[in-house]
């Protein structure tokens, strides 16, 4: 369910979106995965809400700043909530790498 949310909140970006791995040829992809899932609303001892966290991963060659805030406003208009986010570069493939982590109560 959370995954397939996920991927239709981020289709009109038109760049290829992949749980965990991608296995394709772009420069430009994002990736993501759900780093923790938990109870987190619950009554008469039974779990009501389920809270998601999920890491999004922007990998690109080039300059990916506005497509940084594109992810951003459409999970947020899906929902999700950002908790934070981290600059980094992969030294052995040469690829800027943005991590976005997000919640979702669901």
């Amino acid at each position: 369910m959370i995954n397939k949310l996920l991927v239709e909140a981020l289709k009109p970006l038109k760049v290829p979106v992949s749980f965990q791995k991608y296995k394709g040829k772009e420069n430009t992809y994002i990736t993501f995965f759900n780093y923790l899932e938990q109870g987190e609303q619950y009554a008469d001892n039974e779990e009501k809400a389920t809270g998601y966290y999920i890491q999004v991963d922007v990998w690109s060659k080039n300059d990916y700043t506005e497509l940084v805030e594109k992810v951003k406003n459409y999970m947020e208009a899906a929902g999700f909530i950002r908790t934070s986010a981290a600059d980094l570069f992969e030294d052995d493939t040469k690829i800027y790498h943005k991590i976005i982590r997000f919640f979702y109560l669901g």
